[in-house]
């Protein structure tokens, strides 16, 4: 059921999960309304939610990769580490995490290059407010519905340049692991 939850910000297109956002975060929401209640303050239309929106999309990815990652740690390893009497958390930190962190390092570079694109569930959750909660994606749909290409065609082509560095990370440190 973890898994399910975990992945279905994957599956679903962003403009659902922004809505699941909304309901949970919301002035209104479950998590919402206590927080707000309680001080004051709402994550509606802030950086932080911006952050939260790019986090949950991009977060499927995250775990996805790593898991792959730590379960292609071969088992003997680990057996011999508990055969030299290791416990479970001393053989994933001695063992399991260092053979699976180049996976590992694929994964937060492609769930980084994910969340850099997000565009729907941060338009849900935090708006585009110039200056304040919009982002290199929500720039350029403005930048182009409002007719401005030249500042569109710039930060697109920034961009992607930034996403095709951490693109060629995750594929440099992905190539043996997978």
């Amino acid at each position: 059921m973890l898994d399910v939850l975990l992945t279905l910000p994957l599956v679903l297109p962003p403009t659902v999960t922004g809505y699941y956002l909304v309901v949970l975060f919301g002035r209104n929401g479950f998590i919402g309304r206590p927080v707000y209640d309680l001080t004051g303050w709402t994550i509606m239309f802030t950086w932080q939610a911006a952050a939260l929106a790019s986090f949950v999309v991009a977060m499927p990815l995250m775990v996805k990769i790593s898991r792959a990652a730590i379960e292609s740690v071969d088992q003997r390893l680990i057996d011999a580490s508990y055969s030299l009497g290791h416990s479970e958390g001393a053989t994933f930190f001695r063992v399991v995490l260092p053979l699976a962190k180049k996976g590992m390092i694929a994964a937060l570079s492609r769930s980084f290059a994910r969340a850099l694109g997000e565009f729907s569930a941060t338009l849900m959750l935090a708006g585009n407010i110039p200056g304040r909660t919009n982002t290199a994606p929500l720039a350029i749909y403005s930048y182009a519905a409002g007719g401005n290409w030249s500042g569109a065609n710039g930060l697109v082509l920034v961009f992607t340049a930034i996403a095709a560095v951490f693109l060629f990370i995750a594929n440099r440190f992905s190539k043996r692991v997978f």
